[in-house]
């Protein structure tokens, strides 16, 4: 198995990272006119694509702003939202120095700065990555793995969080899925309106609006969805290289991946975009794997996958 090498992976994701923040956008913008696109077609009096272009100019300002507000609130308390969606809290030298010095010697002998460390409070095995700068990365690891790992392994676990620090798939990671949220929460809200009746009811047309909304949103969703899940499992095969490359023991890895696999359920992780930051899916439980349509909403590749890869080294 070839490395791509860490400054090639932190400029592919640096440019990732950059592309999202355009590209989101742009799909959003792009479904909000073909919302008043295909509403034209519904309404009395046909529209031309003057007016349609007008009534998605008076409307674009209201989207930008609230794009903006959420972005800017998930960007800077993301580490508190990810901390309460997990359950991780922080975990301090005196509780446990053999992590510890695990961290600090992985870290001395990459030239990282030492990230936060989190503990889990759940006997299964898993652990995750997180944040989007120096200040605010982390590696949390639940009671679990630390308790049921040997030395070795629990080093290659920490090895493989500490590469996705390094080549920023955090950073990426966290911004995409920021941009999934916005699209899940519109199609959340009109889909809930449209049950209850709250909106499309009692005028003409309405009902049509909403389902077009509902559809276009829908689309939007699934496309950013499924480009979240792609760059999650590619970052995964990654983070297990970079493992490898720095504790030089491939094999320790192996037999973390086979350890976690029996038991990698952490029963606080609800959310799904949460869930795909664990170094193995935390709501998948054991025995199950995805196959064929379902593996396009895989989170991680599969785990015999990756441990084939890793014996190649």
């Amino acid at each position: 198995m070839k490395y791509f090498g860490l400054q090639s992976q932190i400029w592919r994701n640096n440019t990732n990272s950059v592309l999202i923040l355009v590209m989101f956008p742009i799909v959003f913008f792009v479904l909000a006119w073909l919302f008043f696109f295909f509403l034209s077609f519904n309404s009395e009096e046909h529209r031309t694509i003057s007016q349609i272009n007008q009534s998605f100019l008076f409307t674009a300002p209201f989207i930008i702003i609230g794009v903006v507000v959420w972005f800017t609130i998930a960007w800077f308390s993301h580490s508190a939202m990810i901390n309460a969606a997990t359950d991780s809290k922080p975990l301090s030298r005196n509780e446990n120095k053999r992590v510890y010095n695990l961290v600090e010697n992985l870290c001395i002998a990459t030239g990282m700065t030492t990230p936060k460390i989190n503990i889990i409070d759940d006997d299964s095995l898993n652990a995750f990555a997180s944040g989007i700068n120096p200040g605010t990365f982390s590696i949390s690891l639940s009671k679990g793995i630390i308790e049921k790992l040997n030395d070795e392994e629990l080093e290659a676990v920490i090895a493989h969080e500490l590469t996705h620090i390094r080549n920023r798939d955090v950073r990426l990671l966290i911004i995409s899925i920021i941009f999934v949220g916005i699209f899940a929460f519109i199609s959340q809200a009109i889909f809930r309106s449209m049950q209850f009746g709250r909106i499309g009811r009692g005028k003409k047309g309405g009902g049509a609006a909403i389902v077009i909304a509902l559809l276009l949103a829908f689309v939007g969703y699934l496309i950013s969805t499924l480009f979240r899940f792609a760059l999650s499992r590619k970052r995964e095969y990654l983070a297990d290289a970079g493992s490898a490359e720095i504790t030089h023991r491939p094999l320790a890895l192996v037999s973390a991946l086979r350890k976690i696999s029996v038991d990698p359920t952490i029963e606080a992780v609800k959310r799904k975009d949460i869930a795909q930051m664990f170094i193995e899916n935390p709501q998948v439980k054991e025995g199950k794997s995805s196959f064929g349509i379902n593996s396009l909403f895989a989170t991680h590749p599969p785990i015999e996958k990756r441990i084939k890869l890793l014996e190649q080294f």
